[in-house]
Formats: structure tokens, C-alpha cells, sequence
């Protein structure tokens, strides 16, 4: 008997491939996998054959050499580079390549196209690239990621652009070639220059820094009725808490170059008629003005006080046969106010010379330095008038030849010919000077006008009072727009009044002794003044707030940065 047949073995069966939803796959379906399968397998092969893929670097760019950004500036080399300053690019510069340093005050992409807008002092240009010779797209991508308010290296032909470029100072536009950064701006910035840069209406800033009037934010943006925005608007106090990026405004480079012209055409004036530049002691052991409005520090386990005014000392130089000095510096007046037009420190423009006769030598010599800075402003400064005036708009001042001269009293006849009641024995307060300039203007057409003969009660002790009425002294305060920008007089050169008057202010006259021995030995008749430059600048464009004349302005609340 055979043995039974055994069966043929089976051949284990391949588990089915399954699709998203948990079912089988068709052939149909089964074969396009396999396909997709082997093809991948194939290039993976032919990967293996050629070697690892490189990643594209950024050294590959062929124009990476085109921009970038500088290593630290730590003075390691001296290059032959030359350097254009952005300001002087006009016209005659068309077709030429220029490198500019600048600040980049706006970035704006396009599709393939960037745009610059650079900055540098109240200058600004635009820059533009797009992919050609000099620019790639990698090059485009990183222009556009510049931040704002970084300073650049930028090399481009300078064009005259198809449209007029109505947002830029500068009619031209450079064909950016290069640009390189020298430091980014790493942080968002407290406010934009933009919203800081907004005209401001009048009576929007003449209030002072206070608490009650001054919110501690007004960076925000409102709704109105209609439900539009309205600009964000940044208080005096945001700006003064960021004074850097504030003075950044094209308004207020405008205004420190017109402060410094105004420093100028002082000094030029006054070394045309033979003056020289003194430097007097900050740090003296009296008040020099009298007075509790002094600032009381100790002097090595002595009192000692901040001078409230060069004026002891720059007499001392007239005693000193120096007949015609001025000086330039800061003044301190612990003055609690907190005004549109106050503050603990400002910069004074002090003078001091011989007289023959009359006090109105001073007085007509003033003036004339006057009309020299005054026209000196309107023939250098008219761009920087413009650019102030775009956010501080205000009337041209109006200066009169001669200056216009009022006695005290013909002063309180005009005050009361306006219904204006003023004691001849007492001095102007603020709003009565304002009232004054409003009629004066009216009546005589100037925004400039002496008024001398003030009251005795209304001056300091070293004032000579007057020889007919000594109700009245020799002295004179001249007035922009209806306030008073400097104050002066004939002083007493007499060293026994000088003592006399000296107690009658409540002085100790030993604080003051050399001093008042400086007229012992013979003493020229001299008179002179003091002007606050801030005053000046900020009377003349109509600031509103004489903080936006001060680079770092200090008053009783605030004293930083």
C-alpha cells in the first residue's frame, strides 16, 4: 500500500496594503505605488553616486560683496573711502556715484523693488533697488529688513527721479549700488518720528510739564465721533523721558542749528566791536542777584550757591580794564516755576561794557546786535526756519529799524489807553507784558521794542537809579512777542551806594566784599544785560514751550536725562 500523498506547502501570504481609510488597495492603485516606489529609490541611487547636496549659502550670491553688515567700528583701518554729507547733494551731483553715511529714517518693499528713505540732521533722500548689475534679490530681501533708525553706508548714482519726490527734502533719488550697515537699531522705538514730527496747533505745547496738564501716556490712538482714527500725538513728556530720539525730528535738528546760528552771530557781532570772551565762576559764595531763588550747595564745609548770573564777575572784568567782555554760558535760578517760559537752567548770552554818558549807549548798541541776529537768522537759517515752521507754524517776526524805545511810563499810558490798569511803581507781570506786545504791535507794527526807566522795587541792588526821580532806575528790558528776553542796566560803580544798596536787599555784604572792594580803586561808569538764548529761539519761531528750545531742559520737576 502507498503512502498517502502529502500536500504542497504553502507560501505565506504578504499582508495587504491598506489606504488612508483602513481598505485595501486596488491594482490599479497598488501598481502607481510601486511606480512611486522604484522612482524614489532610483534618485536616492543617483544621489548616493553624485555625493551629499551642499545647501545654498549666502556667500554664493555673485553681488554678496554688495552689501552686508560691518563688523564693529573699533578704528582698525583707514580706508580711502569719501564720504558725501547727504545735505549737500543737488543737482550738479547727477550721474555721479556719491557714498553717504545716514540714518535710515523709513524702509518700504515693493514685489522686487526696495525703497530707503535716508536721514541725517532735518536731510532726507530717497534710495531705491531693484535686481540689476549691482543688486540681486537676496540683496533686495535684506534692504527691506533693515529697521528703521539704523545707520547705513549707502553707495548709489544719484538720478533725478520720473516723479517728483513730494515726501523727501531732496529732489533727487540715489540708484542704491552698495549698502552696508554701520550700527541697527535693535530696539522698537518709544514713539515714531512720524507721530513726533505732526504740526502742532497752537496752544497744543504752551503748557507747561505738570501733572494737570500733561498725561504721563498720550501715545495712543482715539476714535472719533465718526469712528476714524485720529493721529497719535506724544506728549512733551514722552518726548522729554526720550530726548533722544525726540531731538531726531527734522523740527528740532531745525532748531538746535538755529540755536547754535544764533550763539554765532552774538559772538561775531560782538568781536566785530571789540569785545572779548570771558568764562566767570559757576560756583561763588553769595547770591549774586539777591533773593532766595539760589541754589544753596556745600563748598568743603562751606555754603556756596550756583551763580544766578556772571554779572558780579563781569563787572569785576570792566574794573579790570577788559572795557567790552561777553560771555556764553549757564545760568541757575532756583526758581519754583513751572512755566511755558521757566527753568532752573538756561543758557545766557551775558554782556557788559563802558558807557561815557548814557545808559542808551548800551541800550541803541543792544539793539543793534539785535538787528544783526535777527537778520542774520532770515539770510542763513531759511531752510531751518521752514522746517521748523512745518510743525510749529507761526507769523515771521517783525523787527522795526531804529528799535522802538518806551519809558516804563509811556509803557502804562499805552496799557491804559487799552483799558489796562499798571502801577507805575511796580513791575509787569507776565500777562500785563503779553497785553503790552499785543498793543505795541498794533500801534507801532513790531514784534521788537525796548521799555527802560523801570521802578526801583523791579531791579536788583547793583542798578543805578535814576538822577531826576529816584523812583526809577537806568535800566531796560527788551521784549519778542509781548515777552522779555533780556534784562539790563547802568550799574553803580560807586562803592559806598554799592554797600548802601547792598543791605537795603537784605545781602550780607561780606559774601560780596570783593566784589564791592573791586570799585575801590577807581571805576569805570559800565552798564550790560542778560539774554536767555532759549527765550530768544523760542519767541522768534513761536515754540509755544521753551523746552523745545532746551536740548535737556530743567525745571523743578525734572532733572534727568
Amino acid at each position: 500500500m502507498s503512502e498517502p500523498q502529502g500536500k504542497p506547502e504553502e507560501k505565506p501570504s504578504e499582508e495587504p496594503v491598506l489606504d488612508e481609510n483602513g481598505k485595501p488597495l486596488s491594482k490599479s492603485a497598488l501598481k502607481k505605488l510601486e511606480q512611486k516606489k522604484a522612482k524614489a529609490d532610483k534618485k536616492a541611487q543617483h544621489q548616493v553616486a553624485k555625493g551629499p547636496e551642499k545647501p545654498i549659502a549666502e556667500e554664493e550670491d555673485p553681488l554678496k560683496c554688495n552689501y552686508g553688515e560691518y563688523e564693529l567700528i573699533q578704528s582698525q583701518e583707514i580706508s580711502k573711502k569719501k564720504w558725501v554729507e547727504l545735505g549737500s547733494i543737488s543737482e550738479a551731483n547727477v550721474g555721479s556715484v556719491v557714498l553717504i553715511r545716514a540714518r535710515v529714517h523709513n524702509v518700504r518693499a515693493k514685489g522686487t523693488v526696495a525703497f530707503l528713505v535716508l536721514r541725517d540732521s532735518f536731510h532726507t533722500i530717497q534710495a531705491v533697488a531693484y535686481p540689476g548689475e549691482f543688486i540681486s534679490k537676496k540683496m533686495i530681501k535684506f534692504i527691506s529688513g533693515i529697521t528703521k533708525e539704523s545707520i547705513v553706508d549707502l553707495e548709489g548714482e544719484v538720478t533725478v527721479p520720473e516723479q517728483e519726490i513730494h515726501s523727501c527734502s531732496k529732489k533727487q533719488e540715489l540708484k542704491i549700488r552698495k549698502v552696508f550697515i554701520v550700527s541697527k537699531s535693535h530696539e522698537l522705538l518709544p514713539f515714531q518720528l512720524e507721530d513726533a514730527s505732526r504740526k502742532i496747533e497752537k496752544g497744543e505745547e504752551d503748557e507747561a510739564e505738570d501733572e494737570e496738564h500733561v498725561q504721563v501716556v498720550e501715545k495712543h490712538e482715539e476714535e472719533s465721533k465718526e469712528g476714524e482714527k485720529k493721529n497719535v500725538k506724544v506728549s512733551m513728556r514722552t518726548r522729554l523721558n526720550n530726548r533722544i530720539v525726540d531731538l531726531r525730528t527734522q523740527s528740532k535738528q531745525a532748531i538746535f542749528i538755529l540755536s547754535s546760528g544764533v550763539c554765532q552771530l552774538f559772538r561775531e557781532f560782538l568781536y566785530a566791536n571789540q569785545f572779548m570772551e570771558i568764562h566767570t565762576p559757576k560756583l561763588i559764595p553769595g547770591a549774586s542777584e539777591g533773593g532766595a531763588n539760589v541754589f544753596k550747595l556745600k563748598y568743603f564745609g562751606k555754603e556756596a550757591c550756583l551763580a544766578q548770573s556772571p554779572q558780579l564777575y563781569k563787572q569785576m572784568c570792566i574794573m579790570s580794564d577788559l572795557k567790552r567782555v561777553f560771555e556764553i554760558g549757564p545760568v541757575f535760578r532756583a526758581e519754583n516755576s513751572f512755566t511755558h517760559r521757566h527753568m532752573c537752567e538756561f543758557t545766557g548770552l551775558d554782556i557788559e561794557m563802558v558807557i561815557n554818558e548814557h545808559y542808551f549807549e548800551l541800550m541803541d548798541f543792544m539793539g543793534e546786535l539785535f538787528i544783526y541776529i535777527f537778520e542774520g537768522i532770515e539770510k542763513r537759517y531759511a531752510a531751518e526756519l521752514k522746517a521748523i515752521d512745518h510743525q510749529y507754524p507761526f507769523e515771521p517776526f517783525v523787527c522795526k529799524k531804529p528799535v522802538l524805545k518806551l519809558t516804563f511810563e509811556e509803557a502804562c499810558k499805552l496799557l491804559k489807553e487799552n483799558g489796562v490798569e499798571q502801577s507805575v511803581h511796580e513791575d509787569f507781570n507776565t500777562e500785563i507784558e503779553k497785553k503790552l506786545g499785543v498793543f505795541v504791535k498794533a500801534k507801532y507794527g513790531t514784534d521788537f521794542y525796548m521799555v527802560h526807566r523801570y521802578p526801583v522795587a523791579a531791579r536788583p541792588f547793583y542798578t543805578m537809579v535814576c538822577k531826576d526821580d529816584n523812583k526809577f532806575t537806568n535800566s531796560y528790558d527788551f521784549f519778542m512777542r509781548g515777552e522779555e528776553i533780556t534784562s539790563g542796566s547802568q550799574r553803580v560803580h560807586d562803592a559806598k551806594m554799592l554797600e548802601i544798596r547792598a543791605k537795603e536787599f537784605g545781602i550780607e555784604v561780606e559774601t560780596i566784599r570783593g566784589y564791592i572792594d573791586a570799585f575801590k580803586y577807581g571805576a569805570y561808569p559800565h552798564g550790560g544785560c542778560g539774554i536767555g538764548l532759549e527765550r530768544v529761539v523760542m519767541l522768534y519761531c513761536a515754540l509755544g514751550n521753551i523746552r523745545n528750545a532746551s536740548l535737556f531742559p530743567r525745571d523743578p520737576k525734572r532733572i534727568l536725562p
